[in-house]
């Protein structure tokens, strides 16, 4: 099921003395290709799920409009519009079994029972919980609610499938277990996903599509790899990777980027500019006769790696970190280390706008 967004809009009235209006969601485009997992990203207010809402038909949106294939959904209540939708507090039945939890939505829908029981037994082997039907919810750990509300979203067989948080409830193994457990399934329904989140790293490890939002505008849509590897602006440089990108204030002069003093990388081909300079944690190179010094602060060791955390007198955050093999050796108790810079790890962005410029 493709689903198309045209210039989607949601504002909500203000609850201050001000009266200003909320945007939550502003004039969103955006078309998800069917039987794709498509993950709605970025920090707390961003709109993500206020889009998720008006996806499920639980918000209304103030302008625009929502299709499924060809058809116009935008006013259409959610019982028909053929979703299935998970929250991040599993909304079970704490006096039913996990059973009677996945049969609800067939059961409302008067299926005899004993196919609502067939497909709820399909739904529960296909998130592998088929031995615990006869529990209650408070006899199951965290991830196995978890399975019971996505079987129960699945039972209906629906064209597109809305996951808002599913996994901020759990631990982070269970995290880990069960975002793999999301993906399998995804891909052996094929049926379209959203999954909110507002974790990173859980977004680029099982979507197949990423939408960056802030201040409920979009920022960057594209495959995860390929946004991290080449982010349009400032703040999805920033919102991507662990650890996160380290920002410096430079300048373009006489087609050289230079920070603090230094030329670091050769740019013949930008004009003379103040540009802010981002760099990946993995684009530094040791080298004691590098280009680039960082005030070394002290090393942690990772195993199969080490991070040399450092300050910058130019840099925008209080620590600069650099990721090296752990083969590396490096001097002990130096108060300065020197590094080159790999250039496809090295980000420009205008001073002002901080839009990417190359």
């Amino acid at each position: 099921m493709k689903i198309t967004i045209k210039n989607l809009t949601k504002i909500f009235p203000s609850r201050s003395k001000k009266g200003d209006e909320v945007v939550a969601v502003n004039d969103m485009c955006l078309e998800i290709p069917s039987g794709k997992l498509v993950g709605l990203l970025g920090p707390s207010g961003c709109g993500k799920s206020t889009t998720l809402f008006m996806l499920s038909g639980l918000e209304n949106p103030t302008s625009g409009h929502i299709l499924f294939e060809d058809q116009d959904v935008t006013t259409l209540a959610p019982e028909r519009r053929g979703i299935g939708l998970v929250f991040q507090n599993y909304a079970l039945y704490p006096h039913m079994t996990v059973e009677q939890n996945i049969m609800f939505p067939l059961v409302n829908m008067r299926m005899p029972k004993e196919e609502a029981k067939a497909r709820a037994l399909d739904a529960a082997k296909l998130v592998q919980i088929e031995d615990l039907m006869a529990r209650k919810p408070s006899q199951l750990s965290g991830g196995q609610q978890q399975r019971v509300a996505i079987a129960r979203a699945l039972v209906k067989m629906p064209n597109v499938l809305l996951l808002d948080e599913p996994l901020s409830n759990l631990d982070a193994r269970l995290r880990l277990q069960t975002r793999e457990e999301i993906k399998r399934i995804q891909r052996e329904t094929g049926i379209t996903t959203v999954f909110v989140t507002h974790d990173q790293e859980e977004a680029m490890s099982i979507c197949d599509i990423m939408v960056v939002m802030k201040l409920g505008v979009v920022q960057q849509v594209g495959a995860p790899q390929k946004i991290y590897d080449n982010p349009s602006n400032m703040f999805v440089a920033n919102f991507l990777g662990t650890p996160p990108i380290n920002i410096f204030k430079g300048e373009i002069v006489n087609g050289k980027l230079i920070i603090g003093g230094e030329v670091v990388l050769e740019k013949p081909e930008l004009e003379d500019q103040a540009v802010f300079v981002g760099i990946r944690p993995e684009g530094f190179i040791y080298d004691e006769n590098g280009r680039f010094t960082l005030n070394t602060d002290h090393i942690e060791v990772m195993g199969r790696d080490k991070t040399v955390v450092s300050t910058h007198p130019n840099s925008t955050k209080d620590t600069v970190r650099s990721i090296i093999d752990s083969d590396i050796a490096l001097p002990e108790e130096a108060k300065q280390l020197k590094f080159n810079l790999k250039p496809n790890k090295v980000f420009l962005f205008n001073a002002e706008t901080e839009e990417r410029i190359y």
